[in-house]
């Protein structure tokens, strides 16, 4: 929890709203606030109508950095809280939570101001029918960098308001007219899908390709898995031909190598913070996302298959080891992100004076330690020193006239030392709520991990990770979107439905369970139910039964994270090619005819469903193995080592029970055997190895 400021002689806190009462760590963090904050709900609404006093609405997330320094100079300042309270009715939303209340007034902001979005958000509201009038981002206590002071928004605010509410009323339905209509007509059913948006995006990429330092376009940096992927699979989908598509290659693998030799990424514990505020990588914004990381663990994973470069496969490793060591709970579940902060200061806990690793590191690691990561430089972050990889190892050996076996074997010595001294800081504080979307991309970037890398560990960490999200927030045949402990709640949103099925398909290909295939069955199922759009196709970010907002959404582009549309498609064409499930065919199909505007014009901004369009265009290659469980096994493992984004392989034991439709027609003999399908049409069985291995080609 944050730091209470206001304390009664007793060291109680002095004030306590309601808070106190909520599972998000984020709303928890301002219970002792002087506002008087409400959450999102009927309780906050009725007394804005009840009371006609306007909706002062704050969005951000427990790991945001600007949310804290709002939070200290505004939200703990009691003059603030006081105009606030006397005036306002106040509410906090952590965006986590609900993304389908931070998604709407996002897009609000931006078309009201005409500037970018972000977070803290804030937000007015009229007090009956919470459309906004007016909003930005983090505003400062006292005027700065051109921005007006809070308090002074507030009075202005207040005073508009009185004076203009039946104009701020029109302009408030205008507003969600504007919403209805955003989303352009799906492509017709006898217009042709081709592909076109492949080819600009892969243009487009390449066009804000930095081929020094990696990464697309400038400062700050962020490091977009998705495209990186799409660049792997360009690549690939070329490599067979006679012009081979070697620059998506060195995009897609520059990029990872800078990235997990900066300080993006933690040198020492493994993990990636949010993004680098420079083009070199070096310093980040330190808050480490769970969202990032899963994406991350991935890209790098297939990175190592696809280049058999060792080096893709130790940041895989790495990352996969700080999840588990640091960010899972005790039911299997992993929490949501790391704060940037620890004592009031963003990076404080990463940062290292060198003369204390001097005195920690005996002089055969610090020569090479301190060569490989600049400590023999300027500092680099505020006085002090960030890691980030300066130097190639075989020139410090050359340097230093040593093995370079040795110089790498010393450095990591020095890591594991540097790692066991920084764990006695005080750590930045951890968001321990879970949400299903999160740990589906996790749980996604686990299994693809566990068959790159040979790494059981890392598939059974996953499987934990589904179990407890089937036992604690699968309801009564439905998600829900998050947990503290034991107290899950709030209806699933379309990404947890989308993402978790994605990541149950990825978890079959280590090893085939026939209750999580099913359980895949009955996602999908709901989405179809709940969220899909018959009329004009794809499926909205909230279900048929959710609160009513003042715009039901339907999101094509990527964010943060990737489009729930995008994933969808994907997961309901490989799901219903498997298992012959023309429907979900058509959904996918559907879903990319209601993008297809926008994919057109933006395909850098819908990466994700590059994929759903690839495998339209290009059925998948589905792998079905049955026989004896070891030498299916061995099967499986063999073709785990090749990089082929679009083939799914399933090795099903023939003793496999109450295997659903479409993998039940697919009988297993004696021996090993091979059912090769591309989509829906499969060949003849093969029943060698080395026949199977000569036999695959293309995707």
């Amino acid at each position: 929890m944050s730091r209470i400021h206001h304390l009664n002689p007793d060291g109680t806190p002095r004030y306590t709203n309601r808070l106190s009462r909520e599972t998000s760590p984020y709303l928890r963090q301002h219970a002792h606030n002087p506002v008087d904050w409400y959450a999102w709900g009927p309780e906050a609404f009725a007394a804005a109508r009840g009371q006609g006093r306007p909706v002062h609405l704050s969005v951000g997330y427990s790991a945001c950095h600007w949310c804290h320094v709002m939070a200290e100079e505004s939200f703990e300042d009691e003059a603030t809280a006081k105009l606030l309270n006397d005036n306002f009715i106040n509410i906090k939303v952590d965006r986590e939570e609900r993304p389908d209340v931070d998604r709407i007034y996002q897009i609000a902001q931006q078309l009201l101001t005409q500037r970018s979005g972000g977070w803290p958000l804030t937000m007015f509201l009229c007090h009956d029918d919470q459309r906004p009038f007016f909003g930005g981002t983090y505003f400062p206590r006292e005027p700065r960098h051109g921005m007006p002071p809070f308090t002074l928004v507030l009075n202005r605010v207040l005073e508009y308001y009185r004076d203009h509410l039946d104009e701020l009323r029109n302009q408030g339905k205008s507003l969600v007219r504007v919403l209805d209509e955003m989303a352009p007509p799906p492509l017709g059913a006898d217009e042709p899908l081709s592909a076109l948006p492949l080819e600009a995006a892969r243009r487009d990429l390449a066009a804000s390709f930095d081929a020094e330092y990696g990464g697309f376009g400038g400062a700050p940096k962020f490091p977009h898995a998705n495209a990186l992927e799409r660049l792997l699979r360009d690549w690939h989908a070329s490599s067979a031909g006679d012009s081979p598509d070697l620059h998506a290659l060195f995009m897609a693998t520059l990029t990872l190598r800078r990235m997990g030799e900066g300080g993006l990424n933690d040198q020492l514990g493994g993990g990636f913070c949010r993004y680098s505020v420079d083009q070199f990588w070096m310093i980040p914004h330190f808050e480490k996302m769970l969202y990032d990381n899963g994406s991350l663990l991935a890209v790098y994973a297939q990175a190592a298959i696809a280049t058999g470069d060792p080096f893709y496969a130790r940041i895989a490793a790495g990352t996969a080891q700080w999840a588990l060591r640091e960010m899972r709970s005790l039911q299997g579940a992993f929490y949501s992100s790391l704060d940037a902060d620890s004592e009031g200061h963003e990076g404080k806990f990463y940062a290292w004076d060198v003369q204390q690793v001097r005195e920690l590191l005996p002089p055969a690691q610090f020569a090479p330690f301190a060569a490989r990561f600049g400590l023999d430089r300027e500092a680099n972050f505020e006085g002090l020193w960030h890691l980030h990889a300066w130097r190639p190892l075989d020139a410090i050996a050359r340097e230093l006239n040593r093995d370079e076996a040795q110089i790498s074997a010393d450095i990591d010595a020095a890591r594991a030392t540097l790692l066991a001294a920084r764990g006695a800081r005080v750590r930045p504080e951890r968001d321990d709520k879970v949400l299903v979307s999160w740990n589906a991309l996790l749980i996604r970037g686990l299994a693809i991990a566990a068959r790159a890398l040979a790494r059981e560990e890392l598939a059974a960490a996953a499987t934990d990770a589904l179990n407890c999200i089937r036992r604690n927030l699968w309801r009564e045949g439905r998600l829900l979107a998050t947990a503290l402990g034991d107290e899950a709640h709030l209806s699933a949103y379309l990404d947890d439905y989308a993402y978790l099925l994605d990541a149950i398909l990825e978890l079959q290909q280590v090893r085939v369970r026939t209750d999580e295939l099913h359980f895949a069955c009955e996602l999908a199922q709901v989405m179809m139910e709940r969220f899909h759009d018959a009329r004009q196709g794809g499926f909205f970010f909230t279900a048929d039964d959710h609160e009513q907002l003042i715009h039901r959404s339907k999101v094509f582009a990527d964010e943060a994270t990737p489009s729930g549309n995008a994933i969808a498609a994907l997961a309901l064409q490989r799901l219903g090619h498997l298992l012959g499930r023309p429907e979900w065919l058509a959904a996918a199909e559907g879903t990319l005819r209601a993008a297809w505007h926008a994919l057109v014009q933006r395909p850098q901004a819908h990466v994700s469903l590059l994929a759903a369009l690839e495998e339209l265009l290009h059925p998948p290659q589905i792998i079905v193995i049955r026989g004896p469980a070891a030498q299916i096994e061995e099967w499986r493992g063999q073709l785990a080592r090749l990089y082929a984004p679009r083939r799914m392989v399933l090795a099903v034991p023939a003793d496999t029970p109450d295997l659903p439709p479409g993998l039940a027609d697919k009988p297993a003999r004696e021996a090993a055997l091979a059912y090769v399908c591309t989509g829906s049409v499969c060949a003849a069985p093969i029943n060698t190895l080395a026949q199977l291995i000569v036999s695959l080609r293309g995707p």
